[in-house]
């Protein structure tokens, strides 16, 4: 791991209230063993005087089908540290984030996003913080390697970030979701309404000092990744869509280097005729018509996924919606028992007087 770079400007007269926002979706095998892992983390940033007391883990449930929900129920109620919500369906990674980080805010001085897997390091978090104490308000968690992805992961991630950077996106080489950021940085972002979401692209967008810290990730801790090709190919196309023009601007420089080609074989094929040397065959003609058609195509998606960005985007439908949170689920159930109570003091009652 490096040293982080901003240097203290202030002095921070009290412990920063630290919230660890991890989205969970179908972990019933990897989180008991991961949980205890991030609860010890942030007993011992606690112990060391890092962060206050009142700093929280939060769970959010994405839509889970399995036993997820009822572990960090079970977790909120073992250990006041833990706490969690619930979203009404599944409703994606970035989504998941997004609401436990609108659910941080005016509880929190900053919160780490991080993975339910175990597949980043938790003691990363020592540098992030004090590189936050030093005055960042952003601070990047980044693979040093990728030699526990696949070749083939690996290779083709590695060239969408180069390929973004050349679009002139503004996103950190090898980061993904792991990050710190202060609550001065969440209200900002708060502001950002797009219901396609690439969160990787959009903080370095919104500016404030920042920083990055490098770690090496670790294995799958327990069960099996959910986020499987489709996912990624879905995710690094709203990274494109959401971010850049460049896909519009190439089709029009493409579409004008077709046109003057096409003028130049049109002379060449007029001057041979001119000269009594007709072009014979069908086959370049089919190849053309065959060539310009895909071409068309590809052109239409493409301008398609801007036009089908822009109607979702103007639905103004929300990003995601609480069904549950750990402290309720408890209320819920003092309430039902002291209706239980209620009502069989009334039926005591009734008996008492017949």
């Amino acid at each position: 791991m490096t040293k982080h770079a901003c240097n203290s400007e202030t002095d921070i007269k009290r412990l920063a209230r630290l919230w660890i926002i991890i989205p969970c979706y179908n972990e019933e095998v990897v989180l008991p063993q991961t949980a205890p892992m991030f609860l010890k983390k942030l007993k011992s940033l606690i112990t060391d005087n890092k962060n206050d007391d009142s700093s929280r883990i939060l769970f959010v449930n994405d839509g889970s089908t399995d036993r997820t929900w009822d572990l960090i129920t079970a977790f909120a109620r073992a250990d006041t540290h833990y706490t969690g919500i619930a979203q009404s369906r599944n409703r994606g990674h970035q989504n998941a984030l997004v609401a436990g980080m609108m659910e941080a805010i005016g509880h929190c001085d900053m919160v780490v996003t991080i993975d339910c897997d175990g597949q980043d390091d938790v003691n990363a978090m020592d540098e992030m913080i004090a590189a936050y104490y030093d005055g960042c308000d952003v601070v990047y968690g980044v693979r040093s390697d990728r030699t526990t992805d696949t070749w083939f992961k690996r290779t083709t991630a590695q060239a969408y970030y180069r390929i973004l950077n050349r679009m002139g996106i503004q996103i950190v080489y090898n980061h993904a979701d792991y990050r710190l950021v202060s609550e001065k940085v969440l209200r900002c972002f708060a502001d950002y309404k797009e219901v396609n979401l690439f969160l990787r692209g959009i903080f370095p967008l919104i500016g404030f000092k920042s920083t990055s810290v490098y770690y090496k990730r670790n294995e799958r801790i327990a069960g099996e990744s959910h986020y499987p090709l489709r996912k990624m190919i879905a995710l690094a196309v709203d990274g494109i869509t959401s971010l850049s023009m460049y896909p519009l601007t190439m089709i029009f420089k493409f579409g004008v280097g077709v046109t003057l080609i096409g003028f130049v074989a049109l002379i060449i094929l007029l001057v041979s005729t001119l000269c009594g040397n007709s072009i014979p065959g069908w086959l370049y003609v089919i190849f053309t018509i065959v060539f310009m058609g895909g071409l068309q195509f590809i052109c239409l998606g493409v301008v398609g996924e801007y036009t089908g960005k822009t109607y979702m985007e103007s639905k103004h439908r929300p990003r995601f919606i609480i069904s549950g949170r750990t402290w309720d689920v408890d209320k819920d159930k003092n309430d039902h028992a002291g209706d239980d109570l209620e009502e069989n003091n009334k039926n005591c009652e009734d008996d008492n007087s017949r």
